[in-house]
């Protein structure tokens, strides 16, 4: 029988000497060929302490995982009459997505959020809205979850008392509430407050739930929203497993015994495209977390055991040749399943560029019952199990990410680090070096870099009428405090204001403002007055990006290009990125404002959440030559176009507006009518983008192409 070393002989003959090792971005070696020598950690038993190989015995052959998609859109009745087409076919948990204007803790009327409310999830704005979303929805028997982390204490007070209205008990109540405020900080950005106050408000929503709702998971600690903007898998899991480190000891340090609360905390993770890795990722998690809980003093088993919901990657759908997003989603939805998640949302194949319509839902959901149904992968209890590259590689995790996790509890915590600023720097840079290795063809990417289709077909998409919406909306404000006991609700705003003084629950004090019909903007503002709103303004990374290109004739003619631009203008030429409404994704806008600085432009990262008028003010202090509008929620049609009315009506025309992101095909002509010079939406290379900028402050800049030849 042939030995190891008569392996390497044969193939190593067969590849010519070639190595065939591959570093992944992550910092791991993968090796061509795994064994037993490679196998180091016994995973131990399904069920059984550290719950590596999964937290039931019987997993997915006892019951499969939760088809929980995650949808909302326009108004309440829209997104209710959504959900139940869903649920009637097949979908079995709810999972809410919130417009930004709730998110950041703004009412529909407000003047900051006139191009966000109803866009990019449903519009909140009081208790009337969120029984309507619910409606025929009976919440004694549905589970669901709510992404929301800002303005949690209004939306779980609502829930809490459209259930109430609907006769269900606290005590009856399932599901999860997000409340990851700490990933908010670091990579989403949709916070409200300061990190303090924050941390207090995840401190009040436990002490309560675990008194009145026994059966409701009080957080679900994100690392989803850090692989979206960039972040390693060991990056994701370290980052994540450290926030609940910290979540833990704040609760314990508010006074709640550790083993009252700590089973209900649950994990969010993203799953991509490196099948074998997020497999072993989701292994890991459980298997660190076991420690990590040991560690804190957790007795109890169910402390310990590490439960997650998974979402496929949205960063990975493509806007070029869409339908391979099927074939993505599928992929990414086996890993999830493979890796043994609790629950799963799949995402449409039009979600690079629009909210997905039912056909495309359809066909998301439909994936995860497929494989539940037709494939007989649930009638094996952890089928990768065993495996030799899976083992190593689970156990190689563990030990990349417990060395982040003990460098961060060194430094004081995660609310530390991220007040330090180190691991939004850190996934910075892995994003940039990401977007550097796509643009240069190192990482392929089907359709977009490699095997590029001549003509592009234009899927049909889903649009909010934004404008009908913020009125419907605005009109049910309007009859509620009409209908309300306008001074109960005032006093009971004023004790949520005095207990955001002192030390009253503020989740309690919010569910009698609720039942009062104190709207969300009301809560958020009471809140307000005592703990300010947070704000930070993006420092991109510098270096990264460039790095890769050193020698690159494409590169060499940009920066050339650069160079002359600055040498008819008497100074570098000046772009300022700008994020207007309130998306707080700033992965891409970070990403262009770092590469285009490596570049040599001089680069003025805006602060996120501006208005146009915001961004005028601040194109014009800083005399740039063009605005960069970075747009993932869709706002563009009402941000940009009021932002070049703007520029017209000061007499600067002149500077121009180019823009970026999540823009359907079909709106460009929309958008080049409105005066936008330049739009460059997903799976745009950014070396060909500046170029482009170039030609429009007036250089002869050939083709890239023309310059590699």
């Amino acid at each position: 029988m042939a030995d190891l070393e008569d392996w390497k002989q044969l193939a190593d003959k067969e590849v010519k000497g070639k190595s065939l090792d591959w570093h992944t971005p992550e910092g791991i070696i993968v090796k061509p060929l795994y064994t037993a020598e490679d196998v180091t950690v016994d995973p131990g038993l399904p069920g059984f302490a550290p719950f590596t190989r999964g937290v039931k015995a019987s997993m997915y052959a006892g019951r499969p995982w939760t088809i929980r998609q995650y949808a909302g859109f326009s108004t309440a009745e829209e997104s209710n009459a959504f959900y139940r087409r869903n649920l009637a076919a097949g979908q079995k948990g709810l999972s809410v997505a919130f417009d930004l204007a709730t998110h950041r803790g703004y009412d529909s009327d407000h003047p900051r959020v006139v191009g966000d409310v109803g866009k990019a999830g449903v519009a909140i704005d009081s208790v009337e809205d969120m029984k309507i979303l619910f409606d025929q929805i009976p919440l004694d028997e549905m589970s669901v979850s709510m992404t929301m982390n800002g303005a949690v204490i209004p939306c779980l007070a609502f829930y809490i008392i459209a259930a109430e209205e609907q006769g269900v008990s606290q005590d009856k109540l399932s599901g999860t509430i997000q409340n990851d405020i700490l990933k908010e900080f670091m990579v989403r950005n949709t916070y409200i407050y300061p990190p303090e106050p924050s941390m207090r408000i995840i401190s009040d929503i436990f002490a309560y739930t675990a008194d009145h709702m026994p059966k409701f998971n009080s957080i679900s600690i994100s690392g989803y929203h850090m692989q979206e903007a960039g972040a390693t898998q060991v990056q994701e899991l370290a980052f994540t497993i450290a926030d609940g480190m910290e979540y833990v000891k704040y609760g314990v340090a508010s006074g709640l015994d550790i083993d009252k609360f700590a089973g209900r905390l649950s994990f969010f993770f993203a799953i991509g495209m490196n099948f074998f890795m997020e497999i072993a990722k989701l292994r890991a998690a459980r298997a660190l977390w076991y420690r990590a809980m040991t560690q804190l003093g957790a007795k109890s088993e169910r402390s310990k055991m590490l439960r997650t919901h998974c979402q496929t990657s949205g960063v990975s759908l493509t806007e070029q040749d869409p339908y391979n997003n099927v074939i993505r989603t599928t992929i990414e939805a086996m890993a999830a399943m493979l890796g043994g998640t609790q629950s799963l949302h799949t995402n449409a194949l039009d979600e690079a560029i629009a909210l997905p319509t039912d056909f495309s839902a359809r066909i998301a959901r439909n994936t995860q019952i497929v494989i539940q149904e037709e494939t007989g992968m649930c009638n094996v209890v952890d089928p990768l199990g065993g495996s030799y590259y899976i083992e190593a590689l689970t156990q190689e995790l563990v030990d990349k990410a417990w060395e982040i996790i003990e460098r961060v509890e060194a430094e004081g915590g995660m609310a530390k680090a991220v007040g330090a600023g180190w691991p939004k720097a850190m996934i910075e840079e892995a994003a940039a070096a990401r977007q550097a290795r796509v643009d240069r063809g190192e990482d392929v990417i089907v359709g977009v870099n490699k095997y590029r289709l001549a003509n592009e077909d234009l899927l049909e998409t889903l649009e909010v009428d934004n404008t009908k919406v913020r009125e419907a909306q605005i009109a049910r404000i309007n009859q509620v405090k009409a209908n309300r006991n306008e001074e109960a609700c005032q006093a009971a705003l004023k004790a949520l204001t005095e207990g955001a003084k002192g030390k009253g629950n503020l989740l309690a004090l919010a569910v009698d403002a609720a039942r009062q019909r104190a709207t969300l903007g009301e809560i958020s503002a009471a809140m307000e007055v005592v703990f300010d709103r947070y704000g930070t303004v993006p420092t991109p990374v510098k270096g990264v990006y460039a790095a890769p290109y050193e020698g690159d004739s494409r590169w060499q003619q940009v920066l050339d290009g650069v160079q002359a631009v600055e040498h008819r203008l008497g100074r570098k030429p000046r772009l300022l990125v700008a994020k207007m409404g309130q998306d707080g994704h700033d992965r891409g806008a970070n990403v262009v404002a770092s590469a285009f600085s490596d570049m040599g432009f001089e680069v003025v990262s805006g602060p996120l959440f501006q208005t146009p008028e915001e961004t005028l003010a601040l194109a014009l202090e800083k005399k740039v030559d063009v605005v960069g509008a970075s747009s993932l929620a869709a706002g563009h049609k009402t941000l940009i176009p009021e932002l070049i009315r703007l520029l017209k009506a000061e007499g600067r025309a002149d500077i121009k507006v180019i823009a970026g992101g999540v823009i359907p095909p079909q709106d460009y002509e929309y958008l080049r009518d409105a005066g936008v010079q330049g739009i460059y939406g997903p799976g745009t290379n950014v070396v060909e983008c500046a170029a482009d900028v170039l030609r429009l402050l007036g250089h002869n800049m050939p083709p890239l192409e023309e310059a590699a030849e």
